[in-house]
Formats: structure tokens, C-alpha cells, sequence
């Protein structure tokens, strides 16, 4: 982490009337502070949930459920799915889970080569698939971000 890492005044992003900005800067706080995932452990549990339920967002909004998995964004797909029950995104996380069908035991291989495998090896048909998931992430029946922030807000001290 870097020494001048400046932390943001959660007061003011919790109160902000643009969530978009607010929700925004504390994620590159975060993914700054705990190394793009690399040092997990100098995450809350609460940034943590921020942080992995910014990821599944970050990365379908990019490129789907395909890109999603293949980065290492996926090494944390079932616990994603927790996190997004803990705010209260529970058709989101459903579209997750539904994601998930296609590995064995309907959970994301943790090891990204392992993962990465699974995937090249079921081919074509997972496009399909995540396809029409894709598009029912894109419909946000969930407001991820009013979520997220009233998730912040609950949990300010660990921010």
C-alpha cells in the first residue's frame, strides 16, 4: 500500500447527493489500499463486501460474466454471492449464482488457472449463457450502488 494513500471522508461520501462520485472514490480507495486484492488482509470485513461486490459490477459492466470469471475478480465469486445477500442484492445475487451453474458443484473454482480450464473446456455453450445473464445483470433489479452506500453507511466506523 502506498504511505500516502489519502482516506476519503466517509461523512461526505455517505451524504453526498452524486452516489455515483461517492461510490466511485471509495473504490479506489479500497482496491488502493488492499493492493487491486493482492493484500486482502488489510481489508474490514465490511470494505471487503465493498470490495467484492464492486468487482462483480466493475467487471461485468467491462465484459460480462466471461470476463468476470477469467480474471481474478471470479477467485472470489462464491463469497460474492454472500456479500451481495448481505446488502440486500438478492436478485443480483441469484444471477450470480445462476452464473456459477456451469462449474462443478455450481460454485467458481477459487484457483484462476483452475477456473480458466473449466471454462476453455466447456467451450462455446457458456456464451450462451452468461449471454443472457449479462443482460439480466444490465437490467439492475437491484440498485447496487444505493445498496452499497446505505451498506457504507451502516458501517462507517470499519471505513
Amino acid at each position: 500500500m502506498s504511505s500516502n494513500l489519502q482516506k476519503p471522508n466517509i461523512e461526505e461520501l455517505i451524504n453526498s447527493p452524486d452516489l455515483n462520485d461517492s461510490i466511485i472514490e471509495l473504490d479506489d480507495y479500497i482496491c488502493a489500499l488492499c493492493e487491486w486484492g493482492h493484500n486482502l488482509p488489510a481489508l474490514s470485513n465490511p470494505e471487503k463486501v465493498f470490495y467484492f461486490n464492486q468487482e462483480l459490477e466493475r467487471e461485468i459492466n467491462n465484459g460480462g460474466f466471461d470476463q468476470y470469471f477469467h480474471n481474478t475478480s471470479g477467485n472470489y465469486a462464491n463469497e460474492t454471492v454472500e456479500t451481495l445477500n448481505l446488502i440486500g442484492a438478492n436478485k443480483t445475487a441469484k444471477i450470480l449464482e445462476a452464473a456459477m451453474e456451469i462449474f462443478p458443484d455450481k460454485k467458481a473454482p477459487v484457483d484462476r488457472n483452475l477456473r480458466q480450464n473449466v471454462i476453455d473446456y466447456i467451450g462455446d455453450t457458456r456464451d450462451e449463457h452468461w449471454g443472457q445473464l449479462d443482460q439480466q445483470f444490465f437490467k439492475y433489479e437491484d440498485n447496487l450502488s444505493e445498496l452499497n452506500i446505505e451498506f457504507v453507511r451502516k458501517n462507517k466506523q470499519y471505513f
